[in-house]
């Protein structure tokens, strides 16, 4: 575990020798440039750690020794190896305590001077080299061959471990990070949900499940990672750091084990392996998501509905769908609460004499309330518009005007079913007629769509009522 750059500030030296303190289990390694003030810093802050390592690095590239340190390339090596020599004597006292060193840009580093690198600093006592790809420069078959390279080319380099370091400015960090282990390299520097400088590094979490799902391409290549703990300490990672997962990062992003489209719905229903190559039970998910959208088919509908304590004939679904996709087509996504308010609607069907086909509605603060409302009847769509107090008393009045039935409006209410500005919004509703006081529901993404529909439900309350006698 890297914990920090103790020369960087007092409060990074201090958060090191902490997590050196009272960590247990891995090695803590802490960062140093090739400075001798530098590397007696790390050593102050992990030396009680029951595992210890320091490790420290210079620039190897033209790019980096022209433009950041101004040495030579002789300089630089006598700096790597003079800076890995004093590390590895302030380990020396230590029960557990080593030195890994990295020549840092060595995507960009000239292979002859790499390979020199590599041998002098293994020679002076590192017992781990990393390579890091510090720009994301390489593509993946050029960072393979660099690795390949090293080890065919450094004589001693079966005494230390082959380390990478990749960044991801072109999205490659854990491609060449992979390729690496493949060349030799055994030794990844990663971090959880791919953070870090800039583009990220190598994220852990993809890592360790392509090592993991491709056994049969890694073969004897493993991690001692438990995978059920990905999930949470990458959301304990994220509220930490104050920095939300994309929703479509690989293996913690809340997508990578959402289906949308209708097909693939329909594939997971039927057998999860058709769509999945991951159980998400095993990185720490409880399940995969079925995200009703206007892509789902009825399958999935059907089948979340049954999840849900729904059983619906083939009739029934075919009336829910066609509300279901009304919802849908407003919102990114229907919630189980939508479907609650669509079959709290169905539920309490009665034999629908009317039925809202379409409303329209022209409103402002200087033109009188309209709404046009389609109804349908056993003689087809009926179509009235009224002025009113209101779009909503407009509704009403335009309802009226096509059932011939005049109610007595006695209590109106509201209620949100579900959340955010595309929330499913319920409307209850009681008229008079008579002496009969009757109550309507309705559910829409659209207020006065509900409550046109809480008036018809109670309109056809109202006809059954009076054909019951």
């Amino acid at each position: 575990m890297e914990a920090g750059f103790p020369i960087s500030s007092p409060g990074d030296f201090e958060a090191v020798k902490r997590i050196a303190n009272e960590v247990e289990g891995p090695e803590i390694c802490a960062l140093s440039r090739v400075v001798e003030k530098d590397i007696t810093a790390a050593w102050k802050a992990i030396e009680d750690a029951p595992r210890a390592r320091i490790h420290t690095f210079v620039g190897t590239s033209p790019i980096h020794m022209g433009r950041i340190t101004r040495t030579t390339p002789e300089d630089t090596l006598r700096m790597a190896t003079d800076a890995v020599a004093y590390a590895k004597s302030l380990c020396e006292g230590h029960p557990d305590a080593n030195v890994e060193f990295s020549p840092m840009d060595a995507g960009r580093t000239e292979l002859a001077f790499l390979y020199e690198v590599v041998e002098a600093t293994i020679a002076a006592g590192a017992t781990v080299v990393n390579i890091p790809e510090t720009v994301g420069w390489t593509v993946p078959t050029e960072f393979g061959d660099l690795i390949k390279g090293i080890m065919a080319n450094v004589p001693n380099v079966d005494d230390a471990i082959i380390s990478v370091h990749c960044h991801n400015d072109l999205g490659l960090a854990v491609a060449n990070s992979l390729i690496a282990i493949e060349q030799g390299a055994r030794q990844v520097e990663c971090t959880i949900n791919g953070l870090g400088e800039r583009a990220g590094n190598t994220s852990l979490e993809e890592v360790v499940m392509a090592i993991r799902t491709r056994r049969d391409y890694f073969k004897e290549y493993y991690t001692e990672i438990n995978a059920k703990e990905i999930v949470p300490i990458s959301r304990r990672v994220s509220r930490t750091m104050g920095i939300s997962v994309q929703p479509n990062k690989a293996i913690v992003g809340a997508n990578a084990f959402a289906h949308s489209s209708g097909i693939h719905q329909d594939g997971i229903i039927k057998s999860r392996v058709t769509f999945e190559i991951i159980d998400p039970k095993e990185i720490g998910w409880k399940e995969s998501q079925l995200v009703l959208s206007p892509r789902s088919g009825r399958n999935a509908l059907r089948h979340r509905l049954s999840e849900l304590g729904y059983e619906v004939d083939a009739e029934q679904l075919d009336k829910v769908y066609e509300r279901f996709l009304r919802v849908a087509d407003k919102k990114k996504a229907v919630q189980d609460a939508d479907l609650e308010a669509i079959m709290s609607d169905e539920i309490r069907a009665i034999p629908a004499v009317f039925e809202l086909d379409y409303i329209q509605v022209v409103s402002g603060t200087r033109i009188s309330p309209t709404t046009t409302v389609g109804i349908r009847t056993e003689d087809g769509v009926v179509e009235k518009a009224s002025t009113g107090d209101g779009p909503v008393d407009a509704a009403f009045k335009a309802i009226g005007q096509v059932v011939d039935i005049q109610l007595n409006l006695i209590d109106y209410q509201i209620r949100s079913v579900t959340e955010g500005e595309d929330a499913i919004g319920e409307v209850s509703l009681k008229v008079q007629d008579n002496g009969h006081i009757i109550t309507g529901h309705g559910a829409s993404t659209d207020i006065i769509e509900a409550s046109a529909r809480a008036y018809i439900h109670a309109v056809n309350k109202l006809i059954q009522i009076r054909s019951e006698g």
